[in-house]
């Protein structure tokens, strides 16, 4: 500040003929001293009085300070009332900026609030969503952590735990920060304090043997070289945080390795310079002098030692960031007094457009000035203050590396710059950055391992969003991507594979003419067909003789064709489905069944009727001649064919891909369309086989030697059986089995009409030829 303001005087063009004082005093770090620093800059002391009175102004108009937030606080409430400027260069609480309770406050650093989006922006930037925060226990580091976790509430990062510094730092409180940051799976650390709390705790983290963790320092220590030493070295290493912006200042160096005991002699902090410097002993003043009546353990000083000869942190001017806010906020003052001087009367700011009064400075007419004051410095930064007394916000980002000579050195790895768009306020040099730990890598503070592709995060009961399990998605549903919080549900044709991190397209099943199964029945229903041929082979070569004449030859004939189209429809049902052959398998099926249950409930009717023509007086049999039982068949064959055709024509069956069995695979079946139709047709095929068995069964007892009526009973029980049986199985076989079963249906109920009806006459006629006689018939053949 001294070297600003000599700078400033020596300046002939800002403030001419102007030359500023100072008064400083140290609040040494405590409320206390602070208010009373401020008190004393309030109230002009004069010596030659025996007690302090009230002057008319305030002996200084306006103050540069404090270092900390607190003091800040308690310094702007004292002067405020008074309408003096406080301009500190270190106080960064949000708290602050809130001109309703600080009117008079302005500060050359940043808002915390900046800082703290800088540092979200960070922990974003490096996927760190598990982070521990120590704060010192103070309006600084409290109001940093609220805003801390007011801003990454917005993001998926979770704070692991807060623990706080209180004031007096004891030892058993250090060690349970120690013990909680040991505990935690948080592998980055957010240290949010002043210097001194950085320093108790890092010693401690040292003593803890607590070297792998990653710190991320706020910028009221991120520069602070005195943390770094061959004990803390092993934790500090690699340390990342925001400090304020460095400028190099010319002239600085000279002006302060010009310091000498001789220069400033009422100076008491030189003598401690000396002596951790030099390791000699000053006599500053008579008041060090009596002071010191012990026998001082420092040799005396020979007046020749030179601050130009040595480097030390005091002469190090490389890392001027607080320096150069100190710099930046003599010089705002200055060009605030500048614009005050050079007002014109009639173009002032205030009442009937006066200047301010020039010879004895008002606070509140400064304030005015320094609330508009605008330049633009000697390193080409502009200098102003917002609404809330904040500057342009900006940030470097500082890395701390070990030199080859186990030093540090605070290397800028990149900026934060708040007048940047949003999203590029951060820029990053990811290669210029040393990470703690031997293996230099991003380090990984996860509560939970990111879940893989395949999974999805599940919430673990009672804690925060960041700690979960990683959960396997469920069948047909897919997670392409790793963080993933949801399943992405394939679509109706797809399905998940084994990984789980892409839909794939469904195996789509059905019977096959080149599955075993299909070829099987293709040739089973073949082989059904053919027999049946051969079978009224037989009969049209035995057609006259007195066993084919008996059973109705053309009925059989027309029953053996129909059992033939009852064989080859089985075949429709394999292949893939189509619309036409969804159409033809079920009306096929229908049609050819009625035909031949028609048949057989025809012979059975002729059978009764014979029956009744023998008894005397009965003339029965003409109304059941050929004609009438063609009809019957005719007839009966009608009906099922006009309910086919309003099935076709209103609500036909139709090809349909079923996932409902296995939801892996798409099963390509026949919808039957009309559900209602489908019943009439199976409903009229069961209700002609009822009426054959009942009428078969009622002449199966009938006096003949051959009497049809037991087959045709038998083969109905048989047929009751197969499509009784059919119904449980269908519905509990799945994919395409559903449709084998159909077929197997189908094949049994053809095979047991054709054996039960045509293999007693088949066997007589090939086998037993004697007994294919009309004596034989007739029951009229003698017993040897």
């Amino acid at each position: 500040m001294i070297f600003a303001i000599d700078e400033i005087n020596r300046n002939p063009e800002l403030l001419p003929n102007v030359t500023l004082g100072y008064r400083i005093f140290d609040s040494c770090h405590t409320l206390s001293e602070s208010i009373k620093g401020a008190l004393k800059l309030l109230n002009e002391e004069d010596g030659t009085e025996s007690s302090y009175r009230c002057a008319a102004l305030p002996s200084v108009p306006i103050v540069v300070g404090d270092v900390g937030s607190s003091q800040s606080i308690a310094a702007s409430r004292v002067l405020a009332p008074f309408g003096i400027g406080l301009i500190s260069y270190s106080s960064s609480c949000t708290c602050l900026s809130d001109k309703r309770e600080f009117p008079t406050f302005f500060r050359t650093i940043p808002s915390d609030a900046v800082q703290i989006k800088a540092l979200v922006r960070l922990v974003q930037q490096f996927k760190w969503i598990w982070v521990g925060i120590v704060a010192e226990d103070s309006d600084y580091g409290r109001f940093g952590i609220l805003s801390f976790i007011e801003e990454v509430s917005k993001f998926q990062t979770c704070i692991a735990f807060i623990e706080f510094l209180p004031p007096e730092r004891t030892r058993a409180k250090l060690l349970q920060v120690t013990e909680t940051i040991k505990k935690s799976s948080a592998k980055v650390i957010i240290i949010f304090s002043v210097e001194r709390d950085a320093l108790s705790l890092v010693t401690e983290l040292r003593l803890q043997n607590i070297t792998d963790i990653q710190l991320i320092a706020s910028e009221a220590w991120v520069t602070t070289v005195r943390l770094w030493t061959a004990e803390t070295r092993d934790i500090l290493s690699g340390t990342i945080g925001f400090g304020i912006r460095r400028a190099e200042i010319p002239g600085l160096r000279e002006f302060l390795v010009k310091l000498h005991p001789s220069t400033a002699p009422d100076n008491p902090f030189v003598e401690e310079l000396w002596r951790e410097v030099f390791g000699c002993s000053v006599k500053i003043s008579n008041q060090s002098l009596e002071e010191n009546t012990s026998p001082s353990p420092y040799k005396r000083c020979t007046d020749s030692e030179s601050l130009e000869t040595i480097e030390t942190t005091y002469t190090d001017v490389s890392q001027l960031r607080f320096s150069y806010n100190v710099y930046k906020a003599v010089y705002a003052v200055a060009h605030a007094l500048h614009n005050l001087k050079s007002c014109e009367n009639g173009k002032g700011p205030f009442l009937n457009k006066t200047c301010g009064q020039k010879s004895k400075i008002l606070p509140w007419q400064l304030l005015h000035y320094l609330k508009e004051v605008r330049f633009t410095n000697f390193f080409g930064e502009e200098i102003s203050f917002d609404k809330n007394g904040d500057p342009i916000a900006s940030y470097d980002l500082v890395n701390w590396q070990e030199r080859a000579d186990g030093s540090v050195e605070f290397v800028k790895v990149g900026y934060y710059d708040a007048a940047l768009p949003a999203g590029k306020e951060l820029a990053l040099d990811e290669s210029g950055i040393v990470w703690h730990g031997p293996e230099n890598r991003v380090p990984v503070s996860v509560c939970s391992d990111i879940c893989p592709v395949g999974t999805r995060k599940g919430a673990r009961k009672g804690q925060p969003i960041c700690c979960f399990d990683c959960l396997p998605c469920s069948d047909g549903a897919i997670s392409n991507q790793t963080e993933s919080t949801e399943c992405i549900k394939c679509p109706i044709d797809y399905w998940s594979n084994d990984r789980r991190d892409q839909c794939i397209l469904k195996e789509i099943e059905f019977l096959s003419f080149q599955d075993s199964m299909g070829k099987t029945l293709t040739a089973i229903s073949l082989f059904g067909a053919c027999i049946t041929g051969a079978v009224a082979v037989v009969f049209l070569y035995f057609i006259n003789t007195p066993i084919v004449r008996a059973n109705n030859s053309e009925l059989s004939f027309l029953l053996l064709i129909s059992l033939i189209l009852c064989f080859l429809c089985s075949i429709a049902f394999i292949g893939q489905p189509s619309p036409w052959s969804c159409m033809v398998r079920h009306t096929v099926f229908g049609v050819s069944f009625v035909l031949c249950i028609s048949c057989i409930l025809s012979k059975t009717l002729v059978v009764l009727m014979a029956f009744k023509a023998t008894l005397p007086a009965s003339n029965v049999m003409k109304w059941f001649g050929p004609t009438q039982q063609r009809s019957i068949v005719f007839l009966c064959t009608l009906i099922q064919i006009i309910i086919c055709v309003t099935w076709l024509l209103s609500s036909p069956p139709v090809p349909a891909k079923n996932t409902k069995y296995q939801s892996a695979k798409i099963i390509l079946e026949c919808d039957v369309g009309s559900t209602v139709a489908f019943c009439c047709v199976l409903g009229y095929i069961g209700l002609l086989a009822c009426m054959c068995l009942i009428l078969a069964f009622l002449a199966r007892a009938l006096p003949d030697k051959f009497n049809e009526a037991k087959f045709i009973t038998f083969s109905m029980f048989i047929f009751f059986a197969v499509w009784v049986t059919f119904i449980p199985a269908y519905v509990s076989t799945p994919g395409k089995y559903t449709v084998a079963v159909e077929i197997f249906a189908i094949l049994a109920s053809s095979f047991g009409l054709l054996i039960c009806i045509f293999a007693p006459k088949c066997y007589i006629i090939l086998l037993k030829p004697e007994e294919n006689t009309k004596k034989h018939l007739m029951g009229k053949h003698v017993q040897p």
